[in-house]
């Protein structure tokens, strides 16, 4: 498999306060990949700096070999990033259909975007007969849907999932990962930023270790154990 993505020693900075620290990492197309940390580690700040978010101070991120550092937000969306926030930021007086069709803003996936609701909705029948709904009044676990629909919606070749299960309860937890395996089934290629080692080790091919804004330990999932990825995980 071939590199969709590459982080080569990125630092991102919240004014003087230094949140990544020289962090690297790739990912091969079709794969998932986790990046696991404590709430704290930079996990959030390292994906929103690969989305153009953040602007990183040092260190460069590639995707399908190009250099896409500094690009905006709505530039690095249509070359086929998505990313499916923490807390999800939808828009709670719109209807579930529009904040789905605000994840087709671009050009490129303005052009689809009736296939792109019809593809949500087979993934998600659900929010289909929730179209009209205000997307605020939803539970937790359908808001979530939603805010994976609306990243789908820009036809994205890599999702990057932040933290889709904060809060949500076990067989709420269990559907939405069952639907992320689908959509890797289909191709797309995913990265799962998450706390939850044992989780995380499951879902993923291979794993990533964040500490404190480092990547501190990498590998293969089914080739590290969950004692090994604790240890880098509380730094011990």
């Amino acid at each position: 498999m071939n590199e969709i993505l590459r982080v080569d020693g990125v630092d991102v900075f919240y004014d003087d306060f230094q949140a990544v620290q020289q962090a690297s990492f790739y990912v091969k197309t079709g794969e998932v990949v986790s990046l696991i940390g404590t709430n704290g580690a930079g996990k959030t700040t390292l994906m929103r700096a690969i989305c153009g978010v953040l602007p990183a101070k040092n260190g460069k991120v590639f995707f399908e070999g190009g250099d896409i550092t500094g690009l905006p937000p709505h530039r690095i969306v249509d070359l086929g990033i998505s990313l499916v926030p923490e807390g999800r930021h939808l828009f709670g007086r719109m209807s579930v259909k529009d904040n789905l069709i605000m994840g087709s803003y671009t050009q490129r996936a303005r052009k689809g975007a009736k296939e792109g609701l019809e593809m949500v909705y087979e993934l998600f029948p659900m929010l289909k007969e929730k179209a009209e709904q205000a997307s605020g009044s939803l539970s937790g676990g359908q808001q979530q849907m939603v805010a994976i629909g609306r990243a789908l919606m820009s036809r994205p070749k890599l999702v990057c999932f932040d933290e889709i299960a904060l809060g949500l309860a076990p067989t709420v937890i269990k559907d939405i990962y069952a639907r992320v395996k689908e959509l890797n089934g289909t191709g797309m290629t995913i990265v799962l930023v998450e706390q939850d080692v044992r989780r995380s080790l499951k879902q993923s091919r291979r794993a990533y270790v964040m500490l404190k804004g480092k990547v501190v330990l990498e590998g293969n999932s089914n080739e590290l154990t969950e004692e090994e990825v604790s240890k880098a995980y509380f730094g011990m």
